[in-house]
């Protein structure tokens, strides 16, 4: 279980690395790092469609790691142990004092 639970903490790793990088990468409203770095306007060489693929990624990836972290849980998740319940000691009485039993059948009085 342990090398399942170190696999996906991997996974949900790289995937929010790369879900920030992506985020950098956006444009809020005119700048961000594409256009620092780039100094173009996706506009102008006509590849208007960067921005959807920025969300599609972002959604995505979020949804990934979400995914990833629900998995984890339930795939590595122990059940839950419960205290144990303190039992009372149970009284033991002592067993009722019987007449011991004969091994002869009891006899009637014969009448003549």
């Amino acid at each position: 279980m342990d090398s399942i639970f170190i696999l996906l903490m991997v996974l949900i790793m790289i995937a929010s690395v790369l879900l920030v990088i992506i985020v950098m990468a956006q444009n809020p409203k005119g700048g961000g790092l594409s256009s620092t770095f780039g100094g173009a306007s996706s506009a102008q060489f006509g590849v208007q469609r960067t921005n959807d693929f920025m969300e599609k990624a972002t959604w995505t990836l979020g949804g990934t790691i979400i995914v990833l972290i629900l998995l984890s849980v339930v795939l590595t998740g122990k059940p839950a142990q419960t205290a144990p319940a303190q039992q009372q000691p149970v009284k033991q009485e002592a067993p009722a004092k019987s007449a011991p039993a004969s091994s002869t059948p009891a006899q009637t009085p014969a009448t003549k």
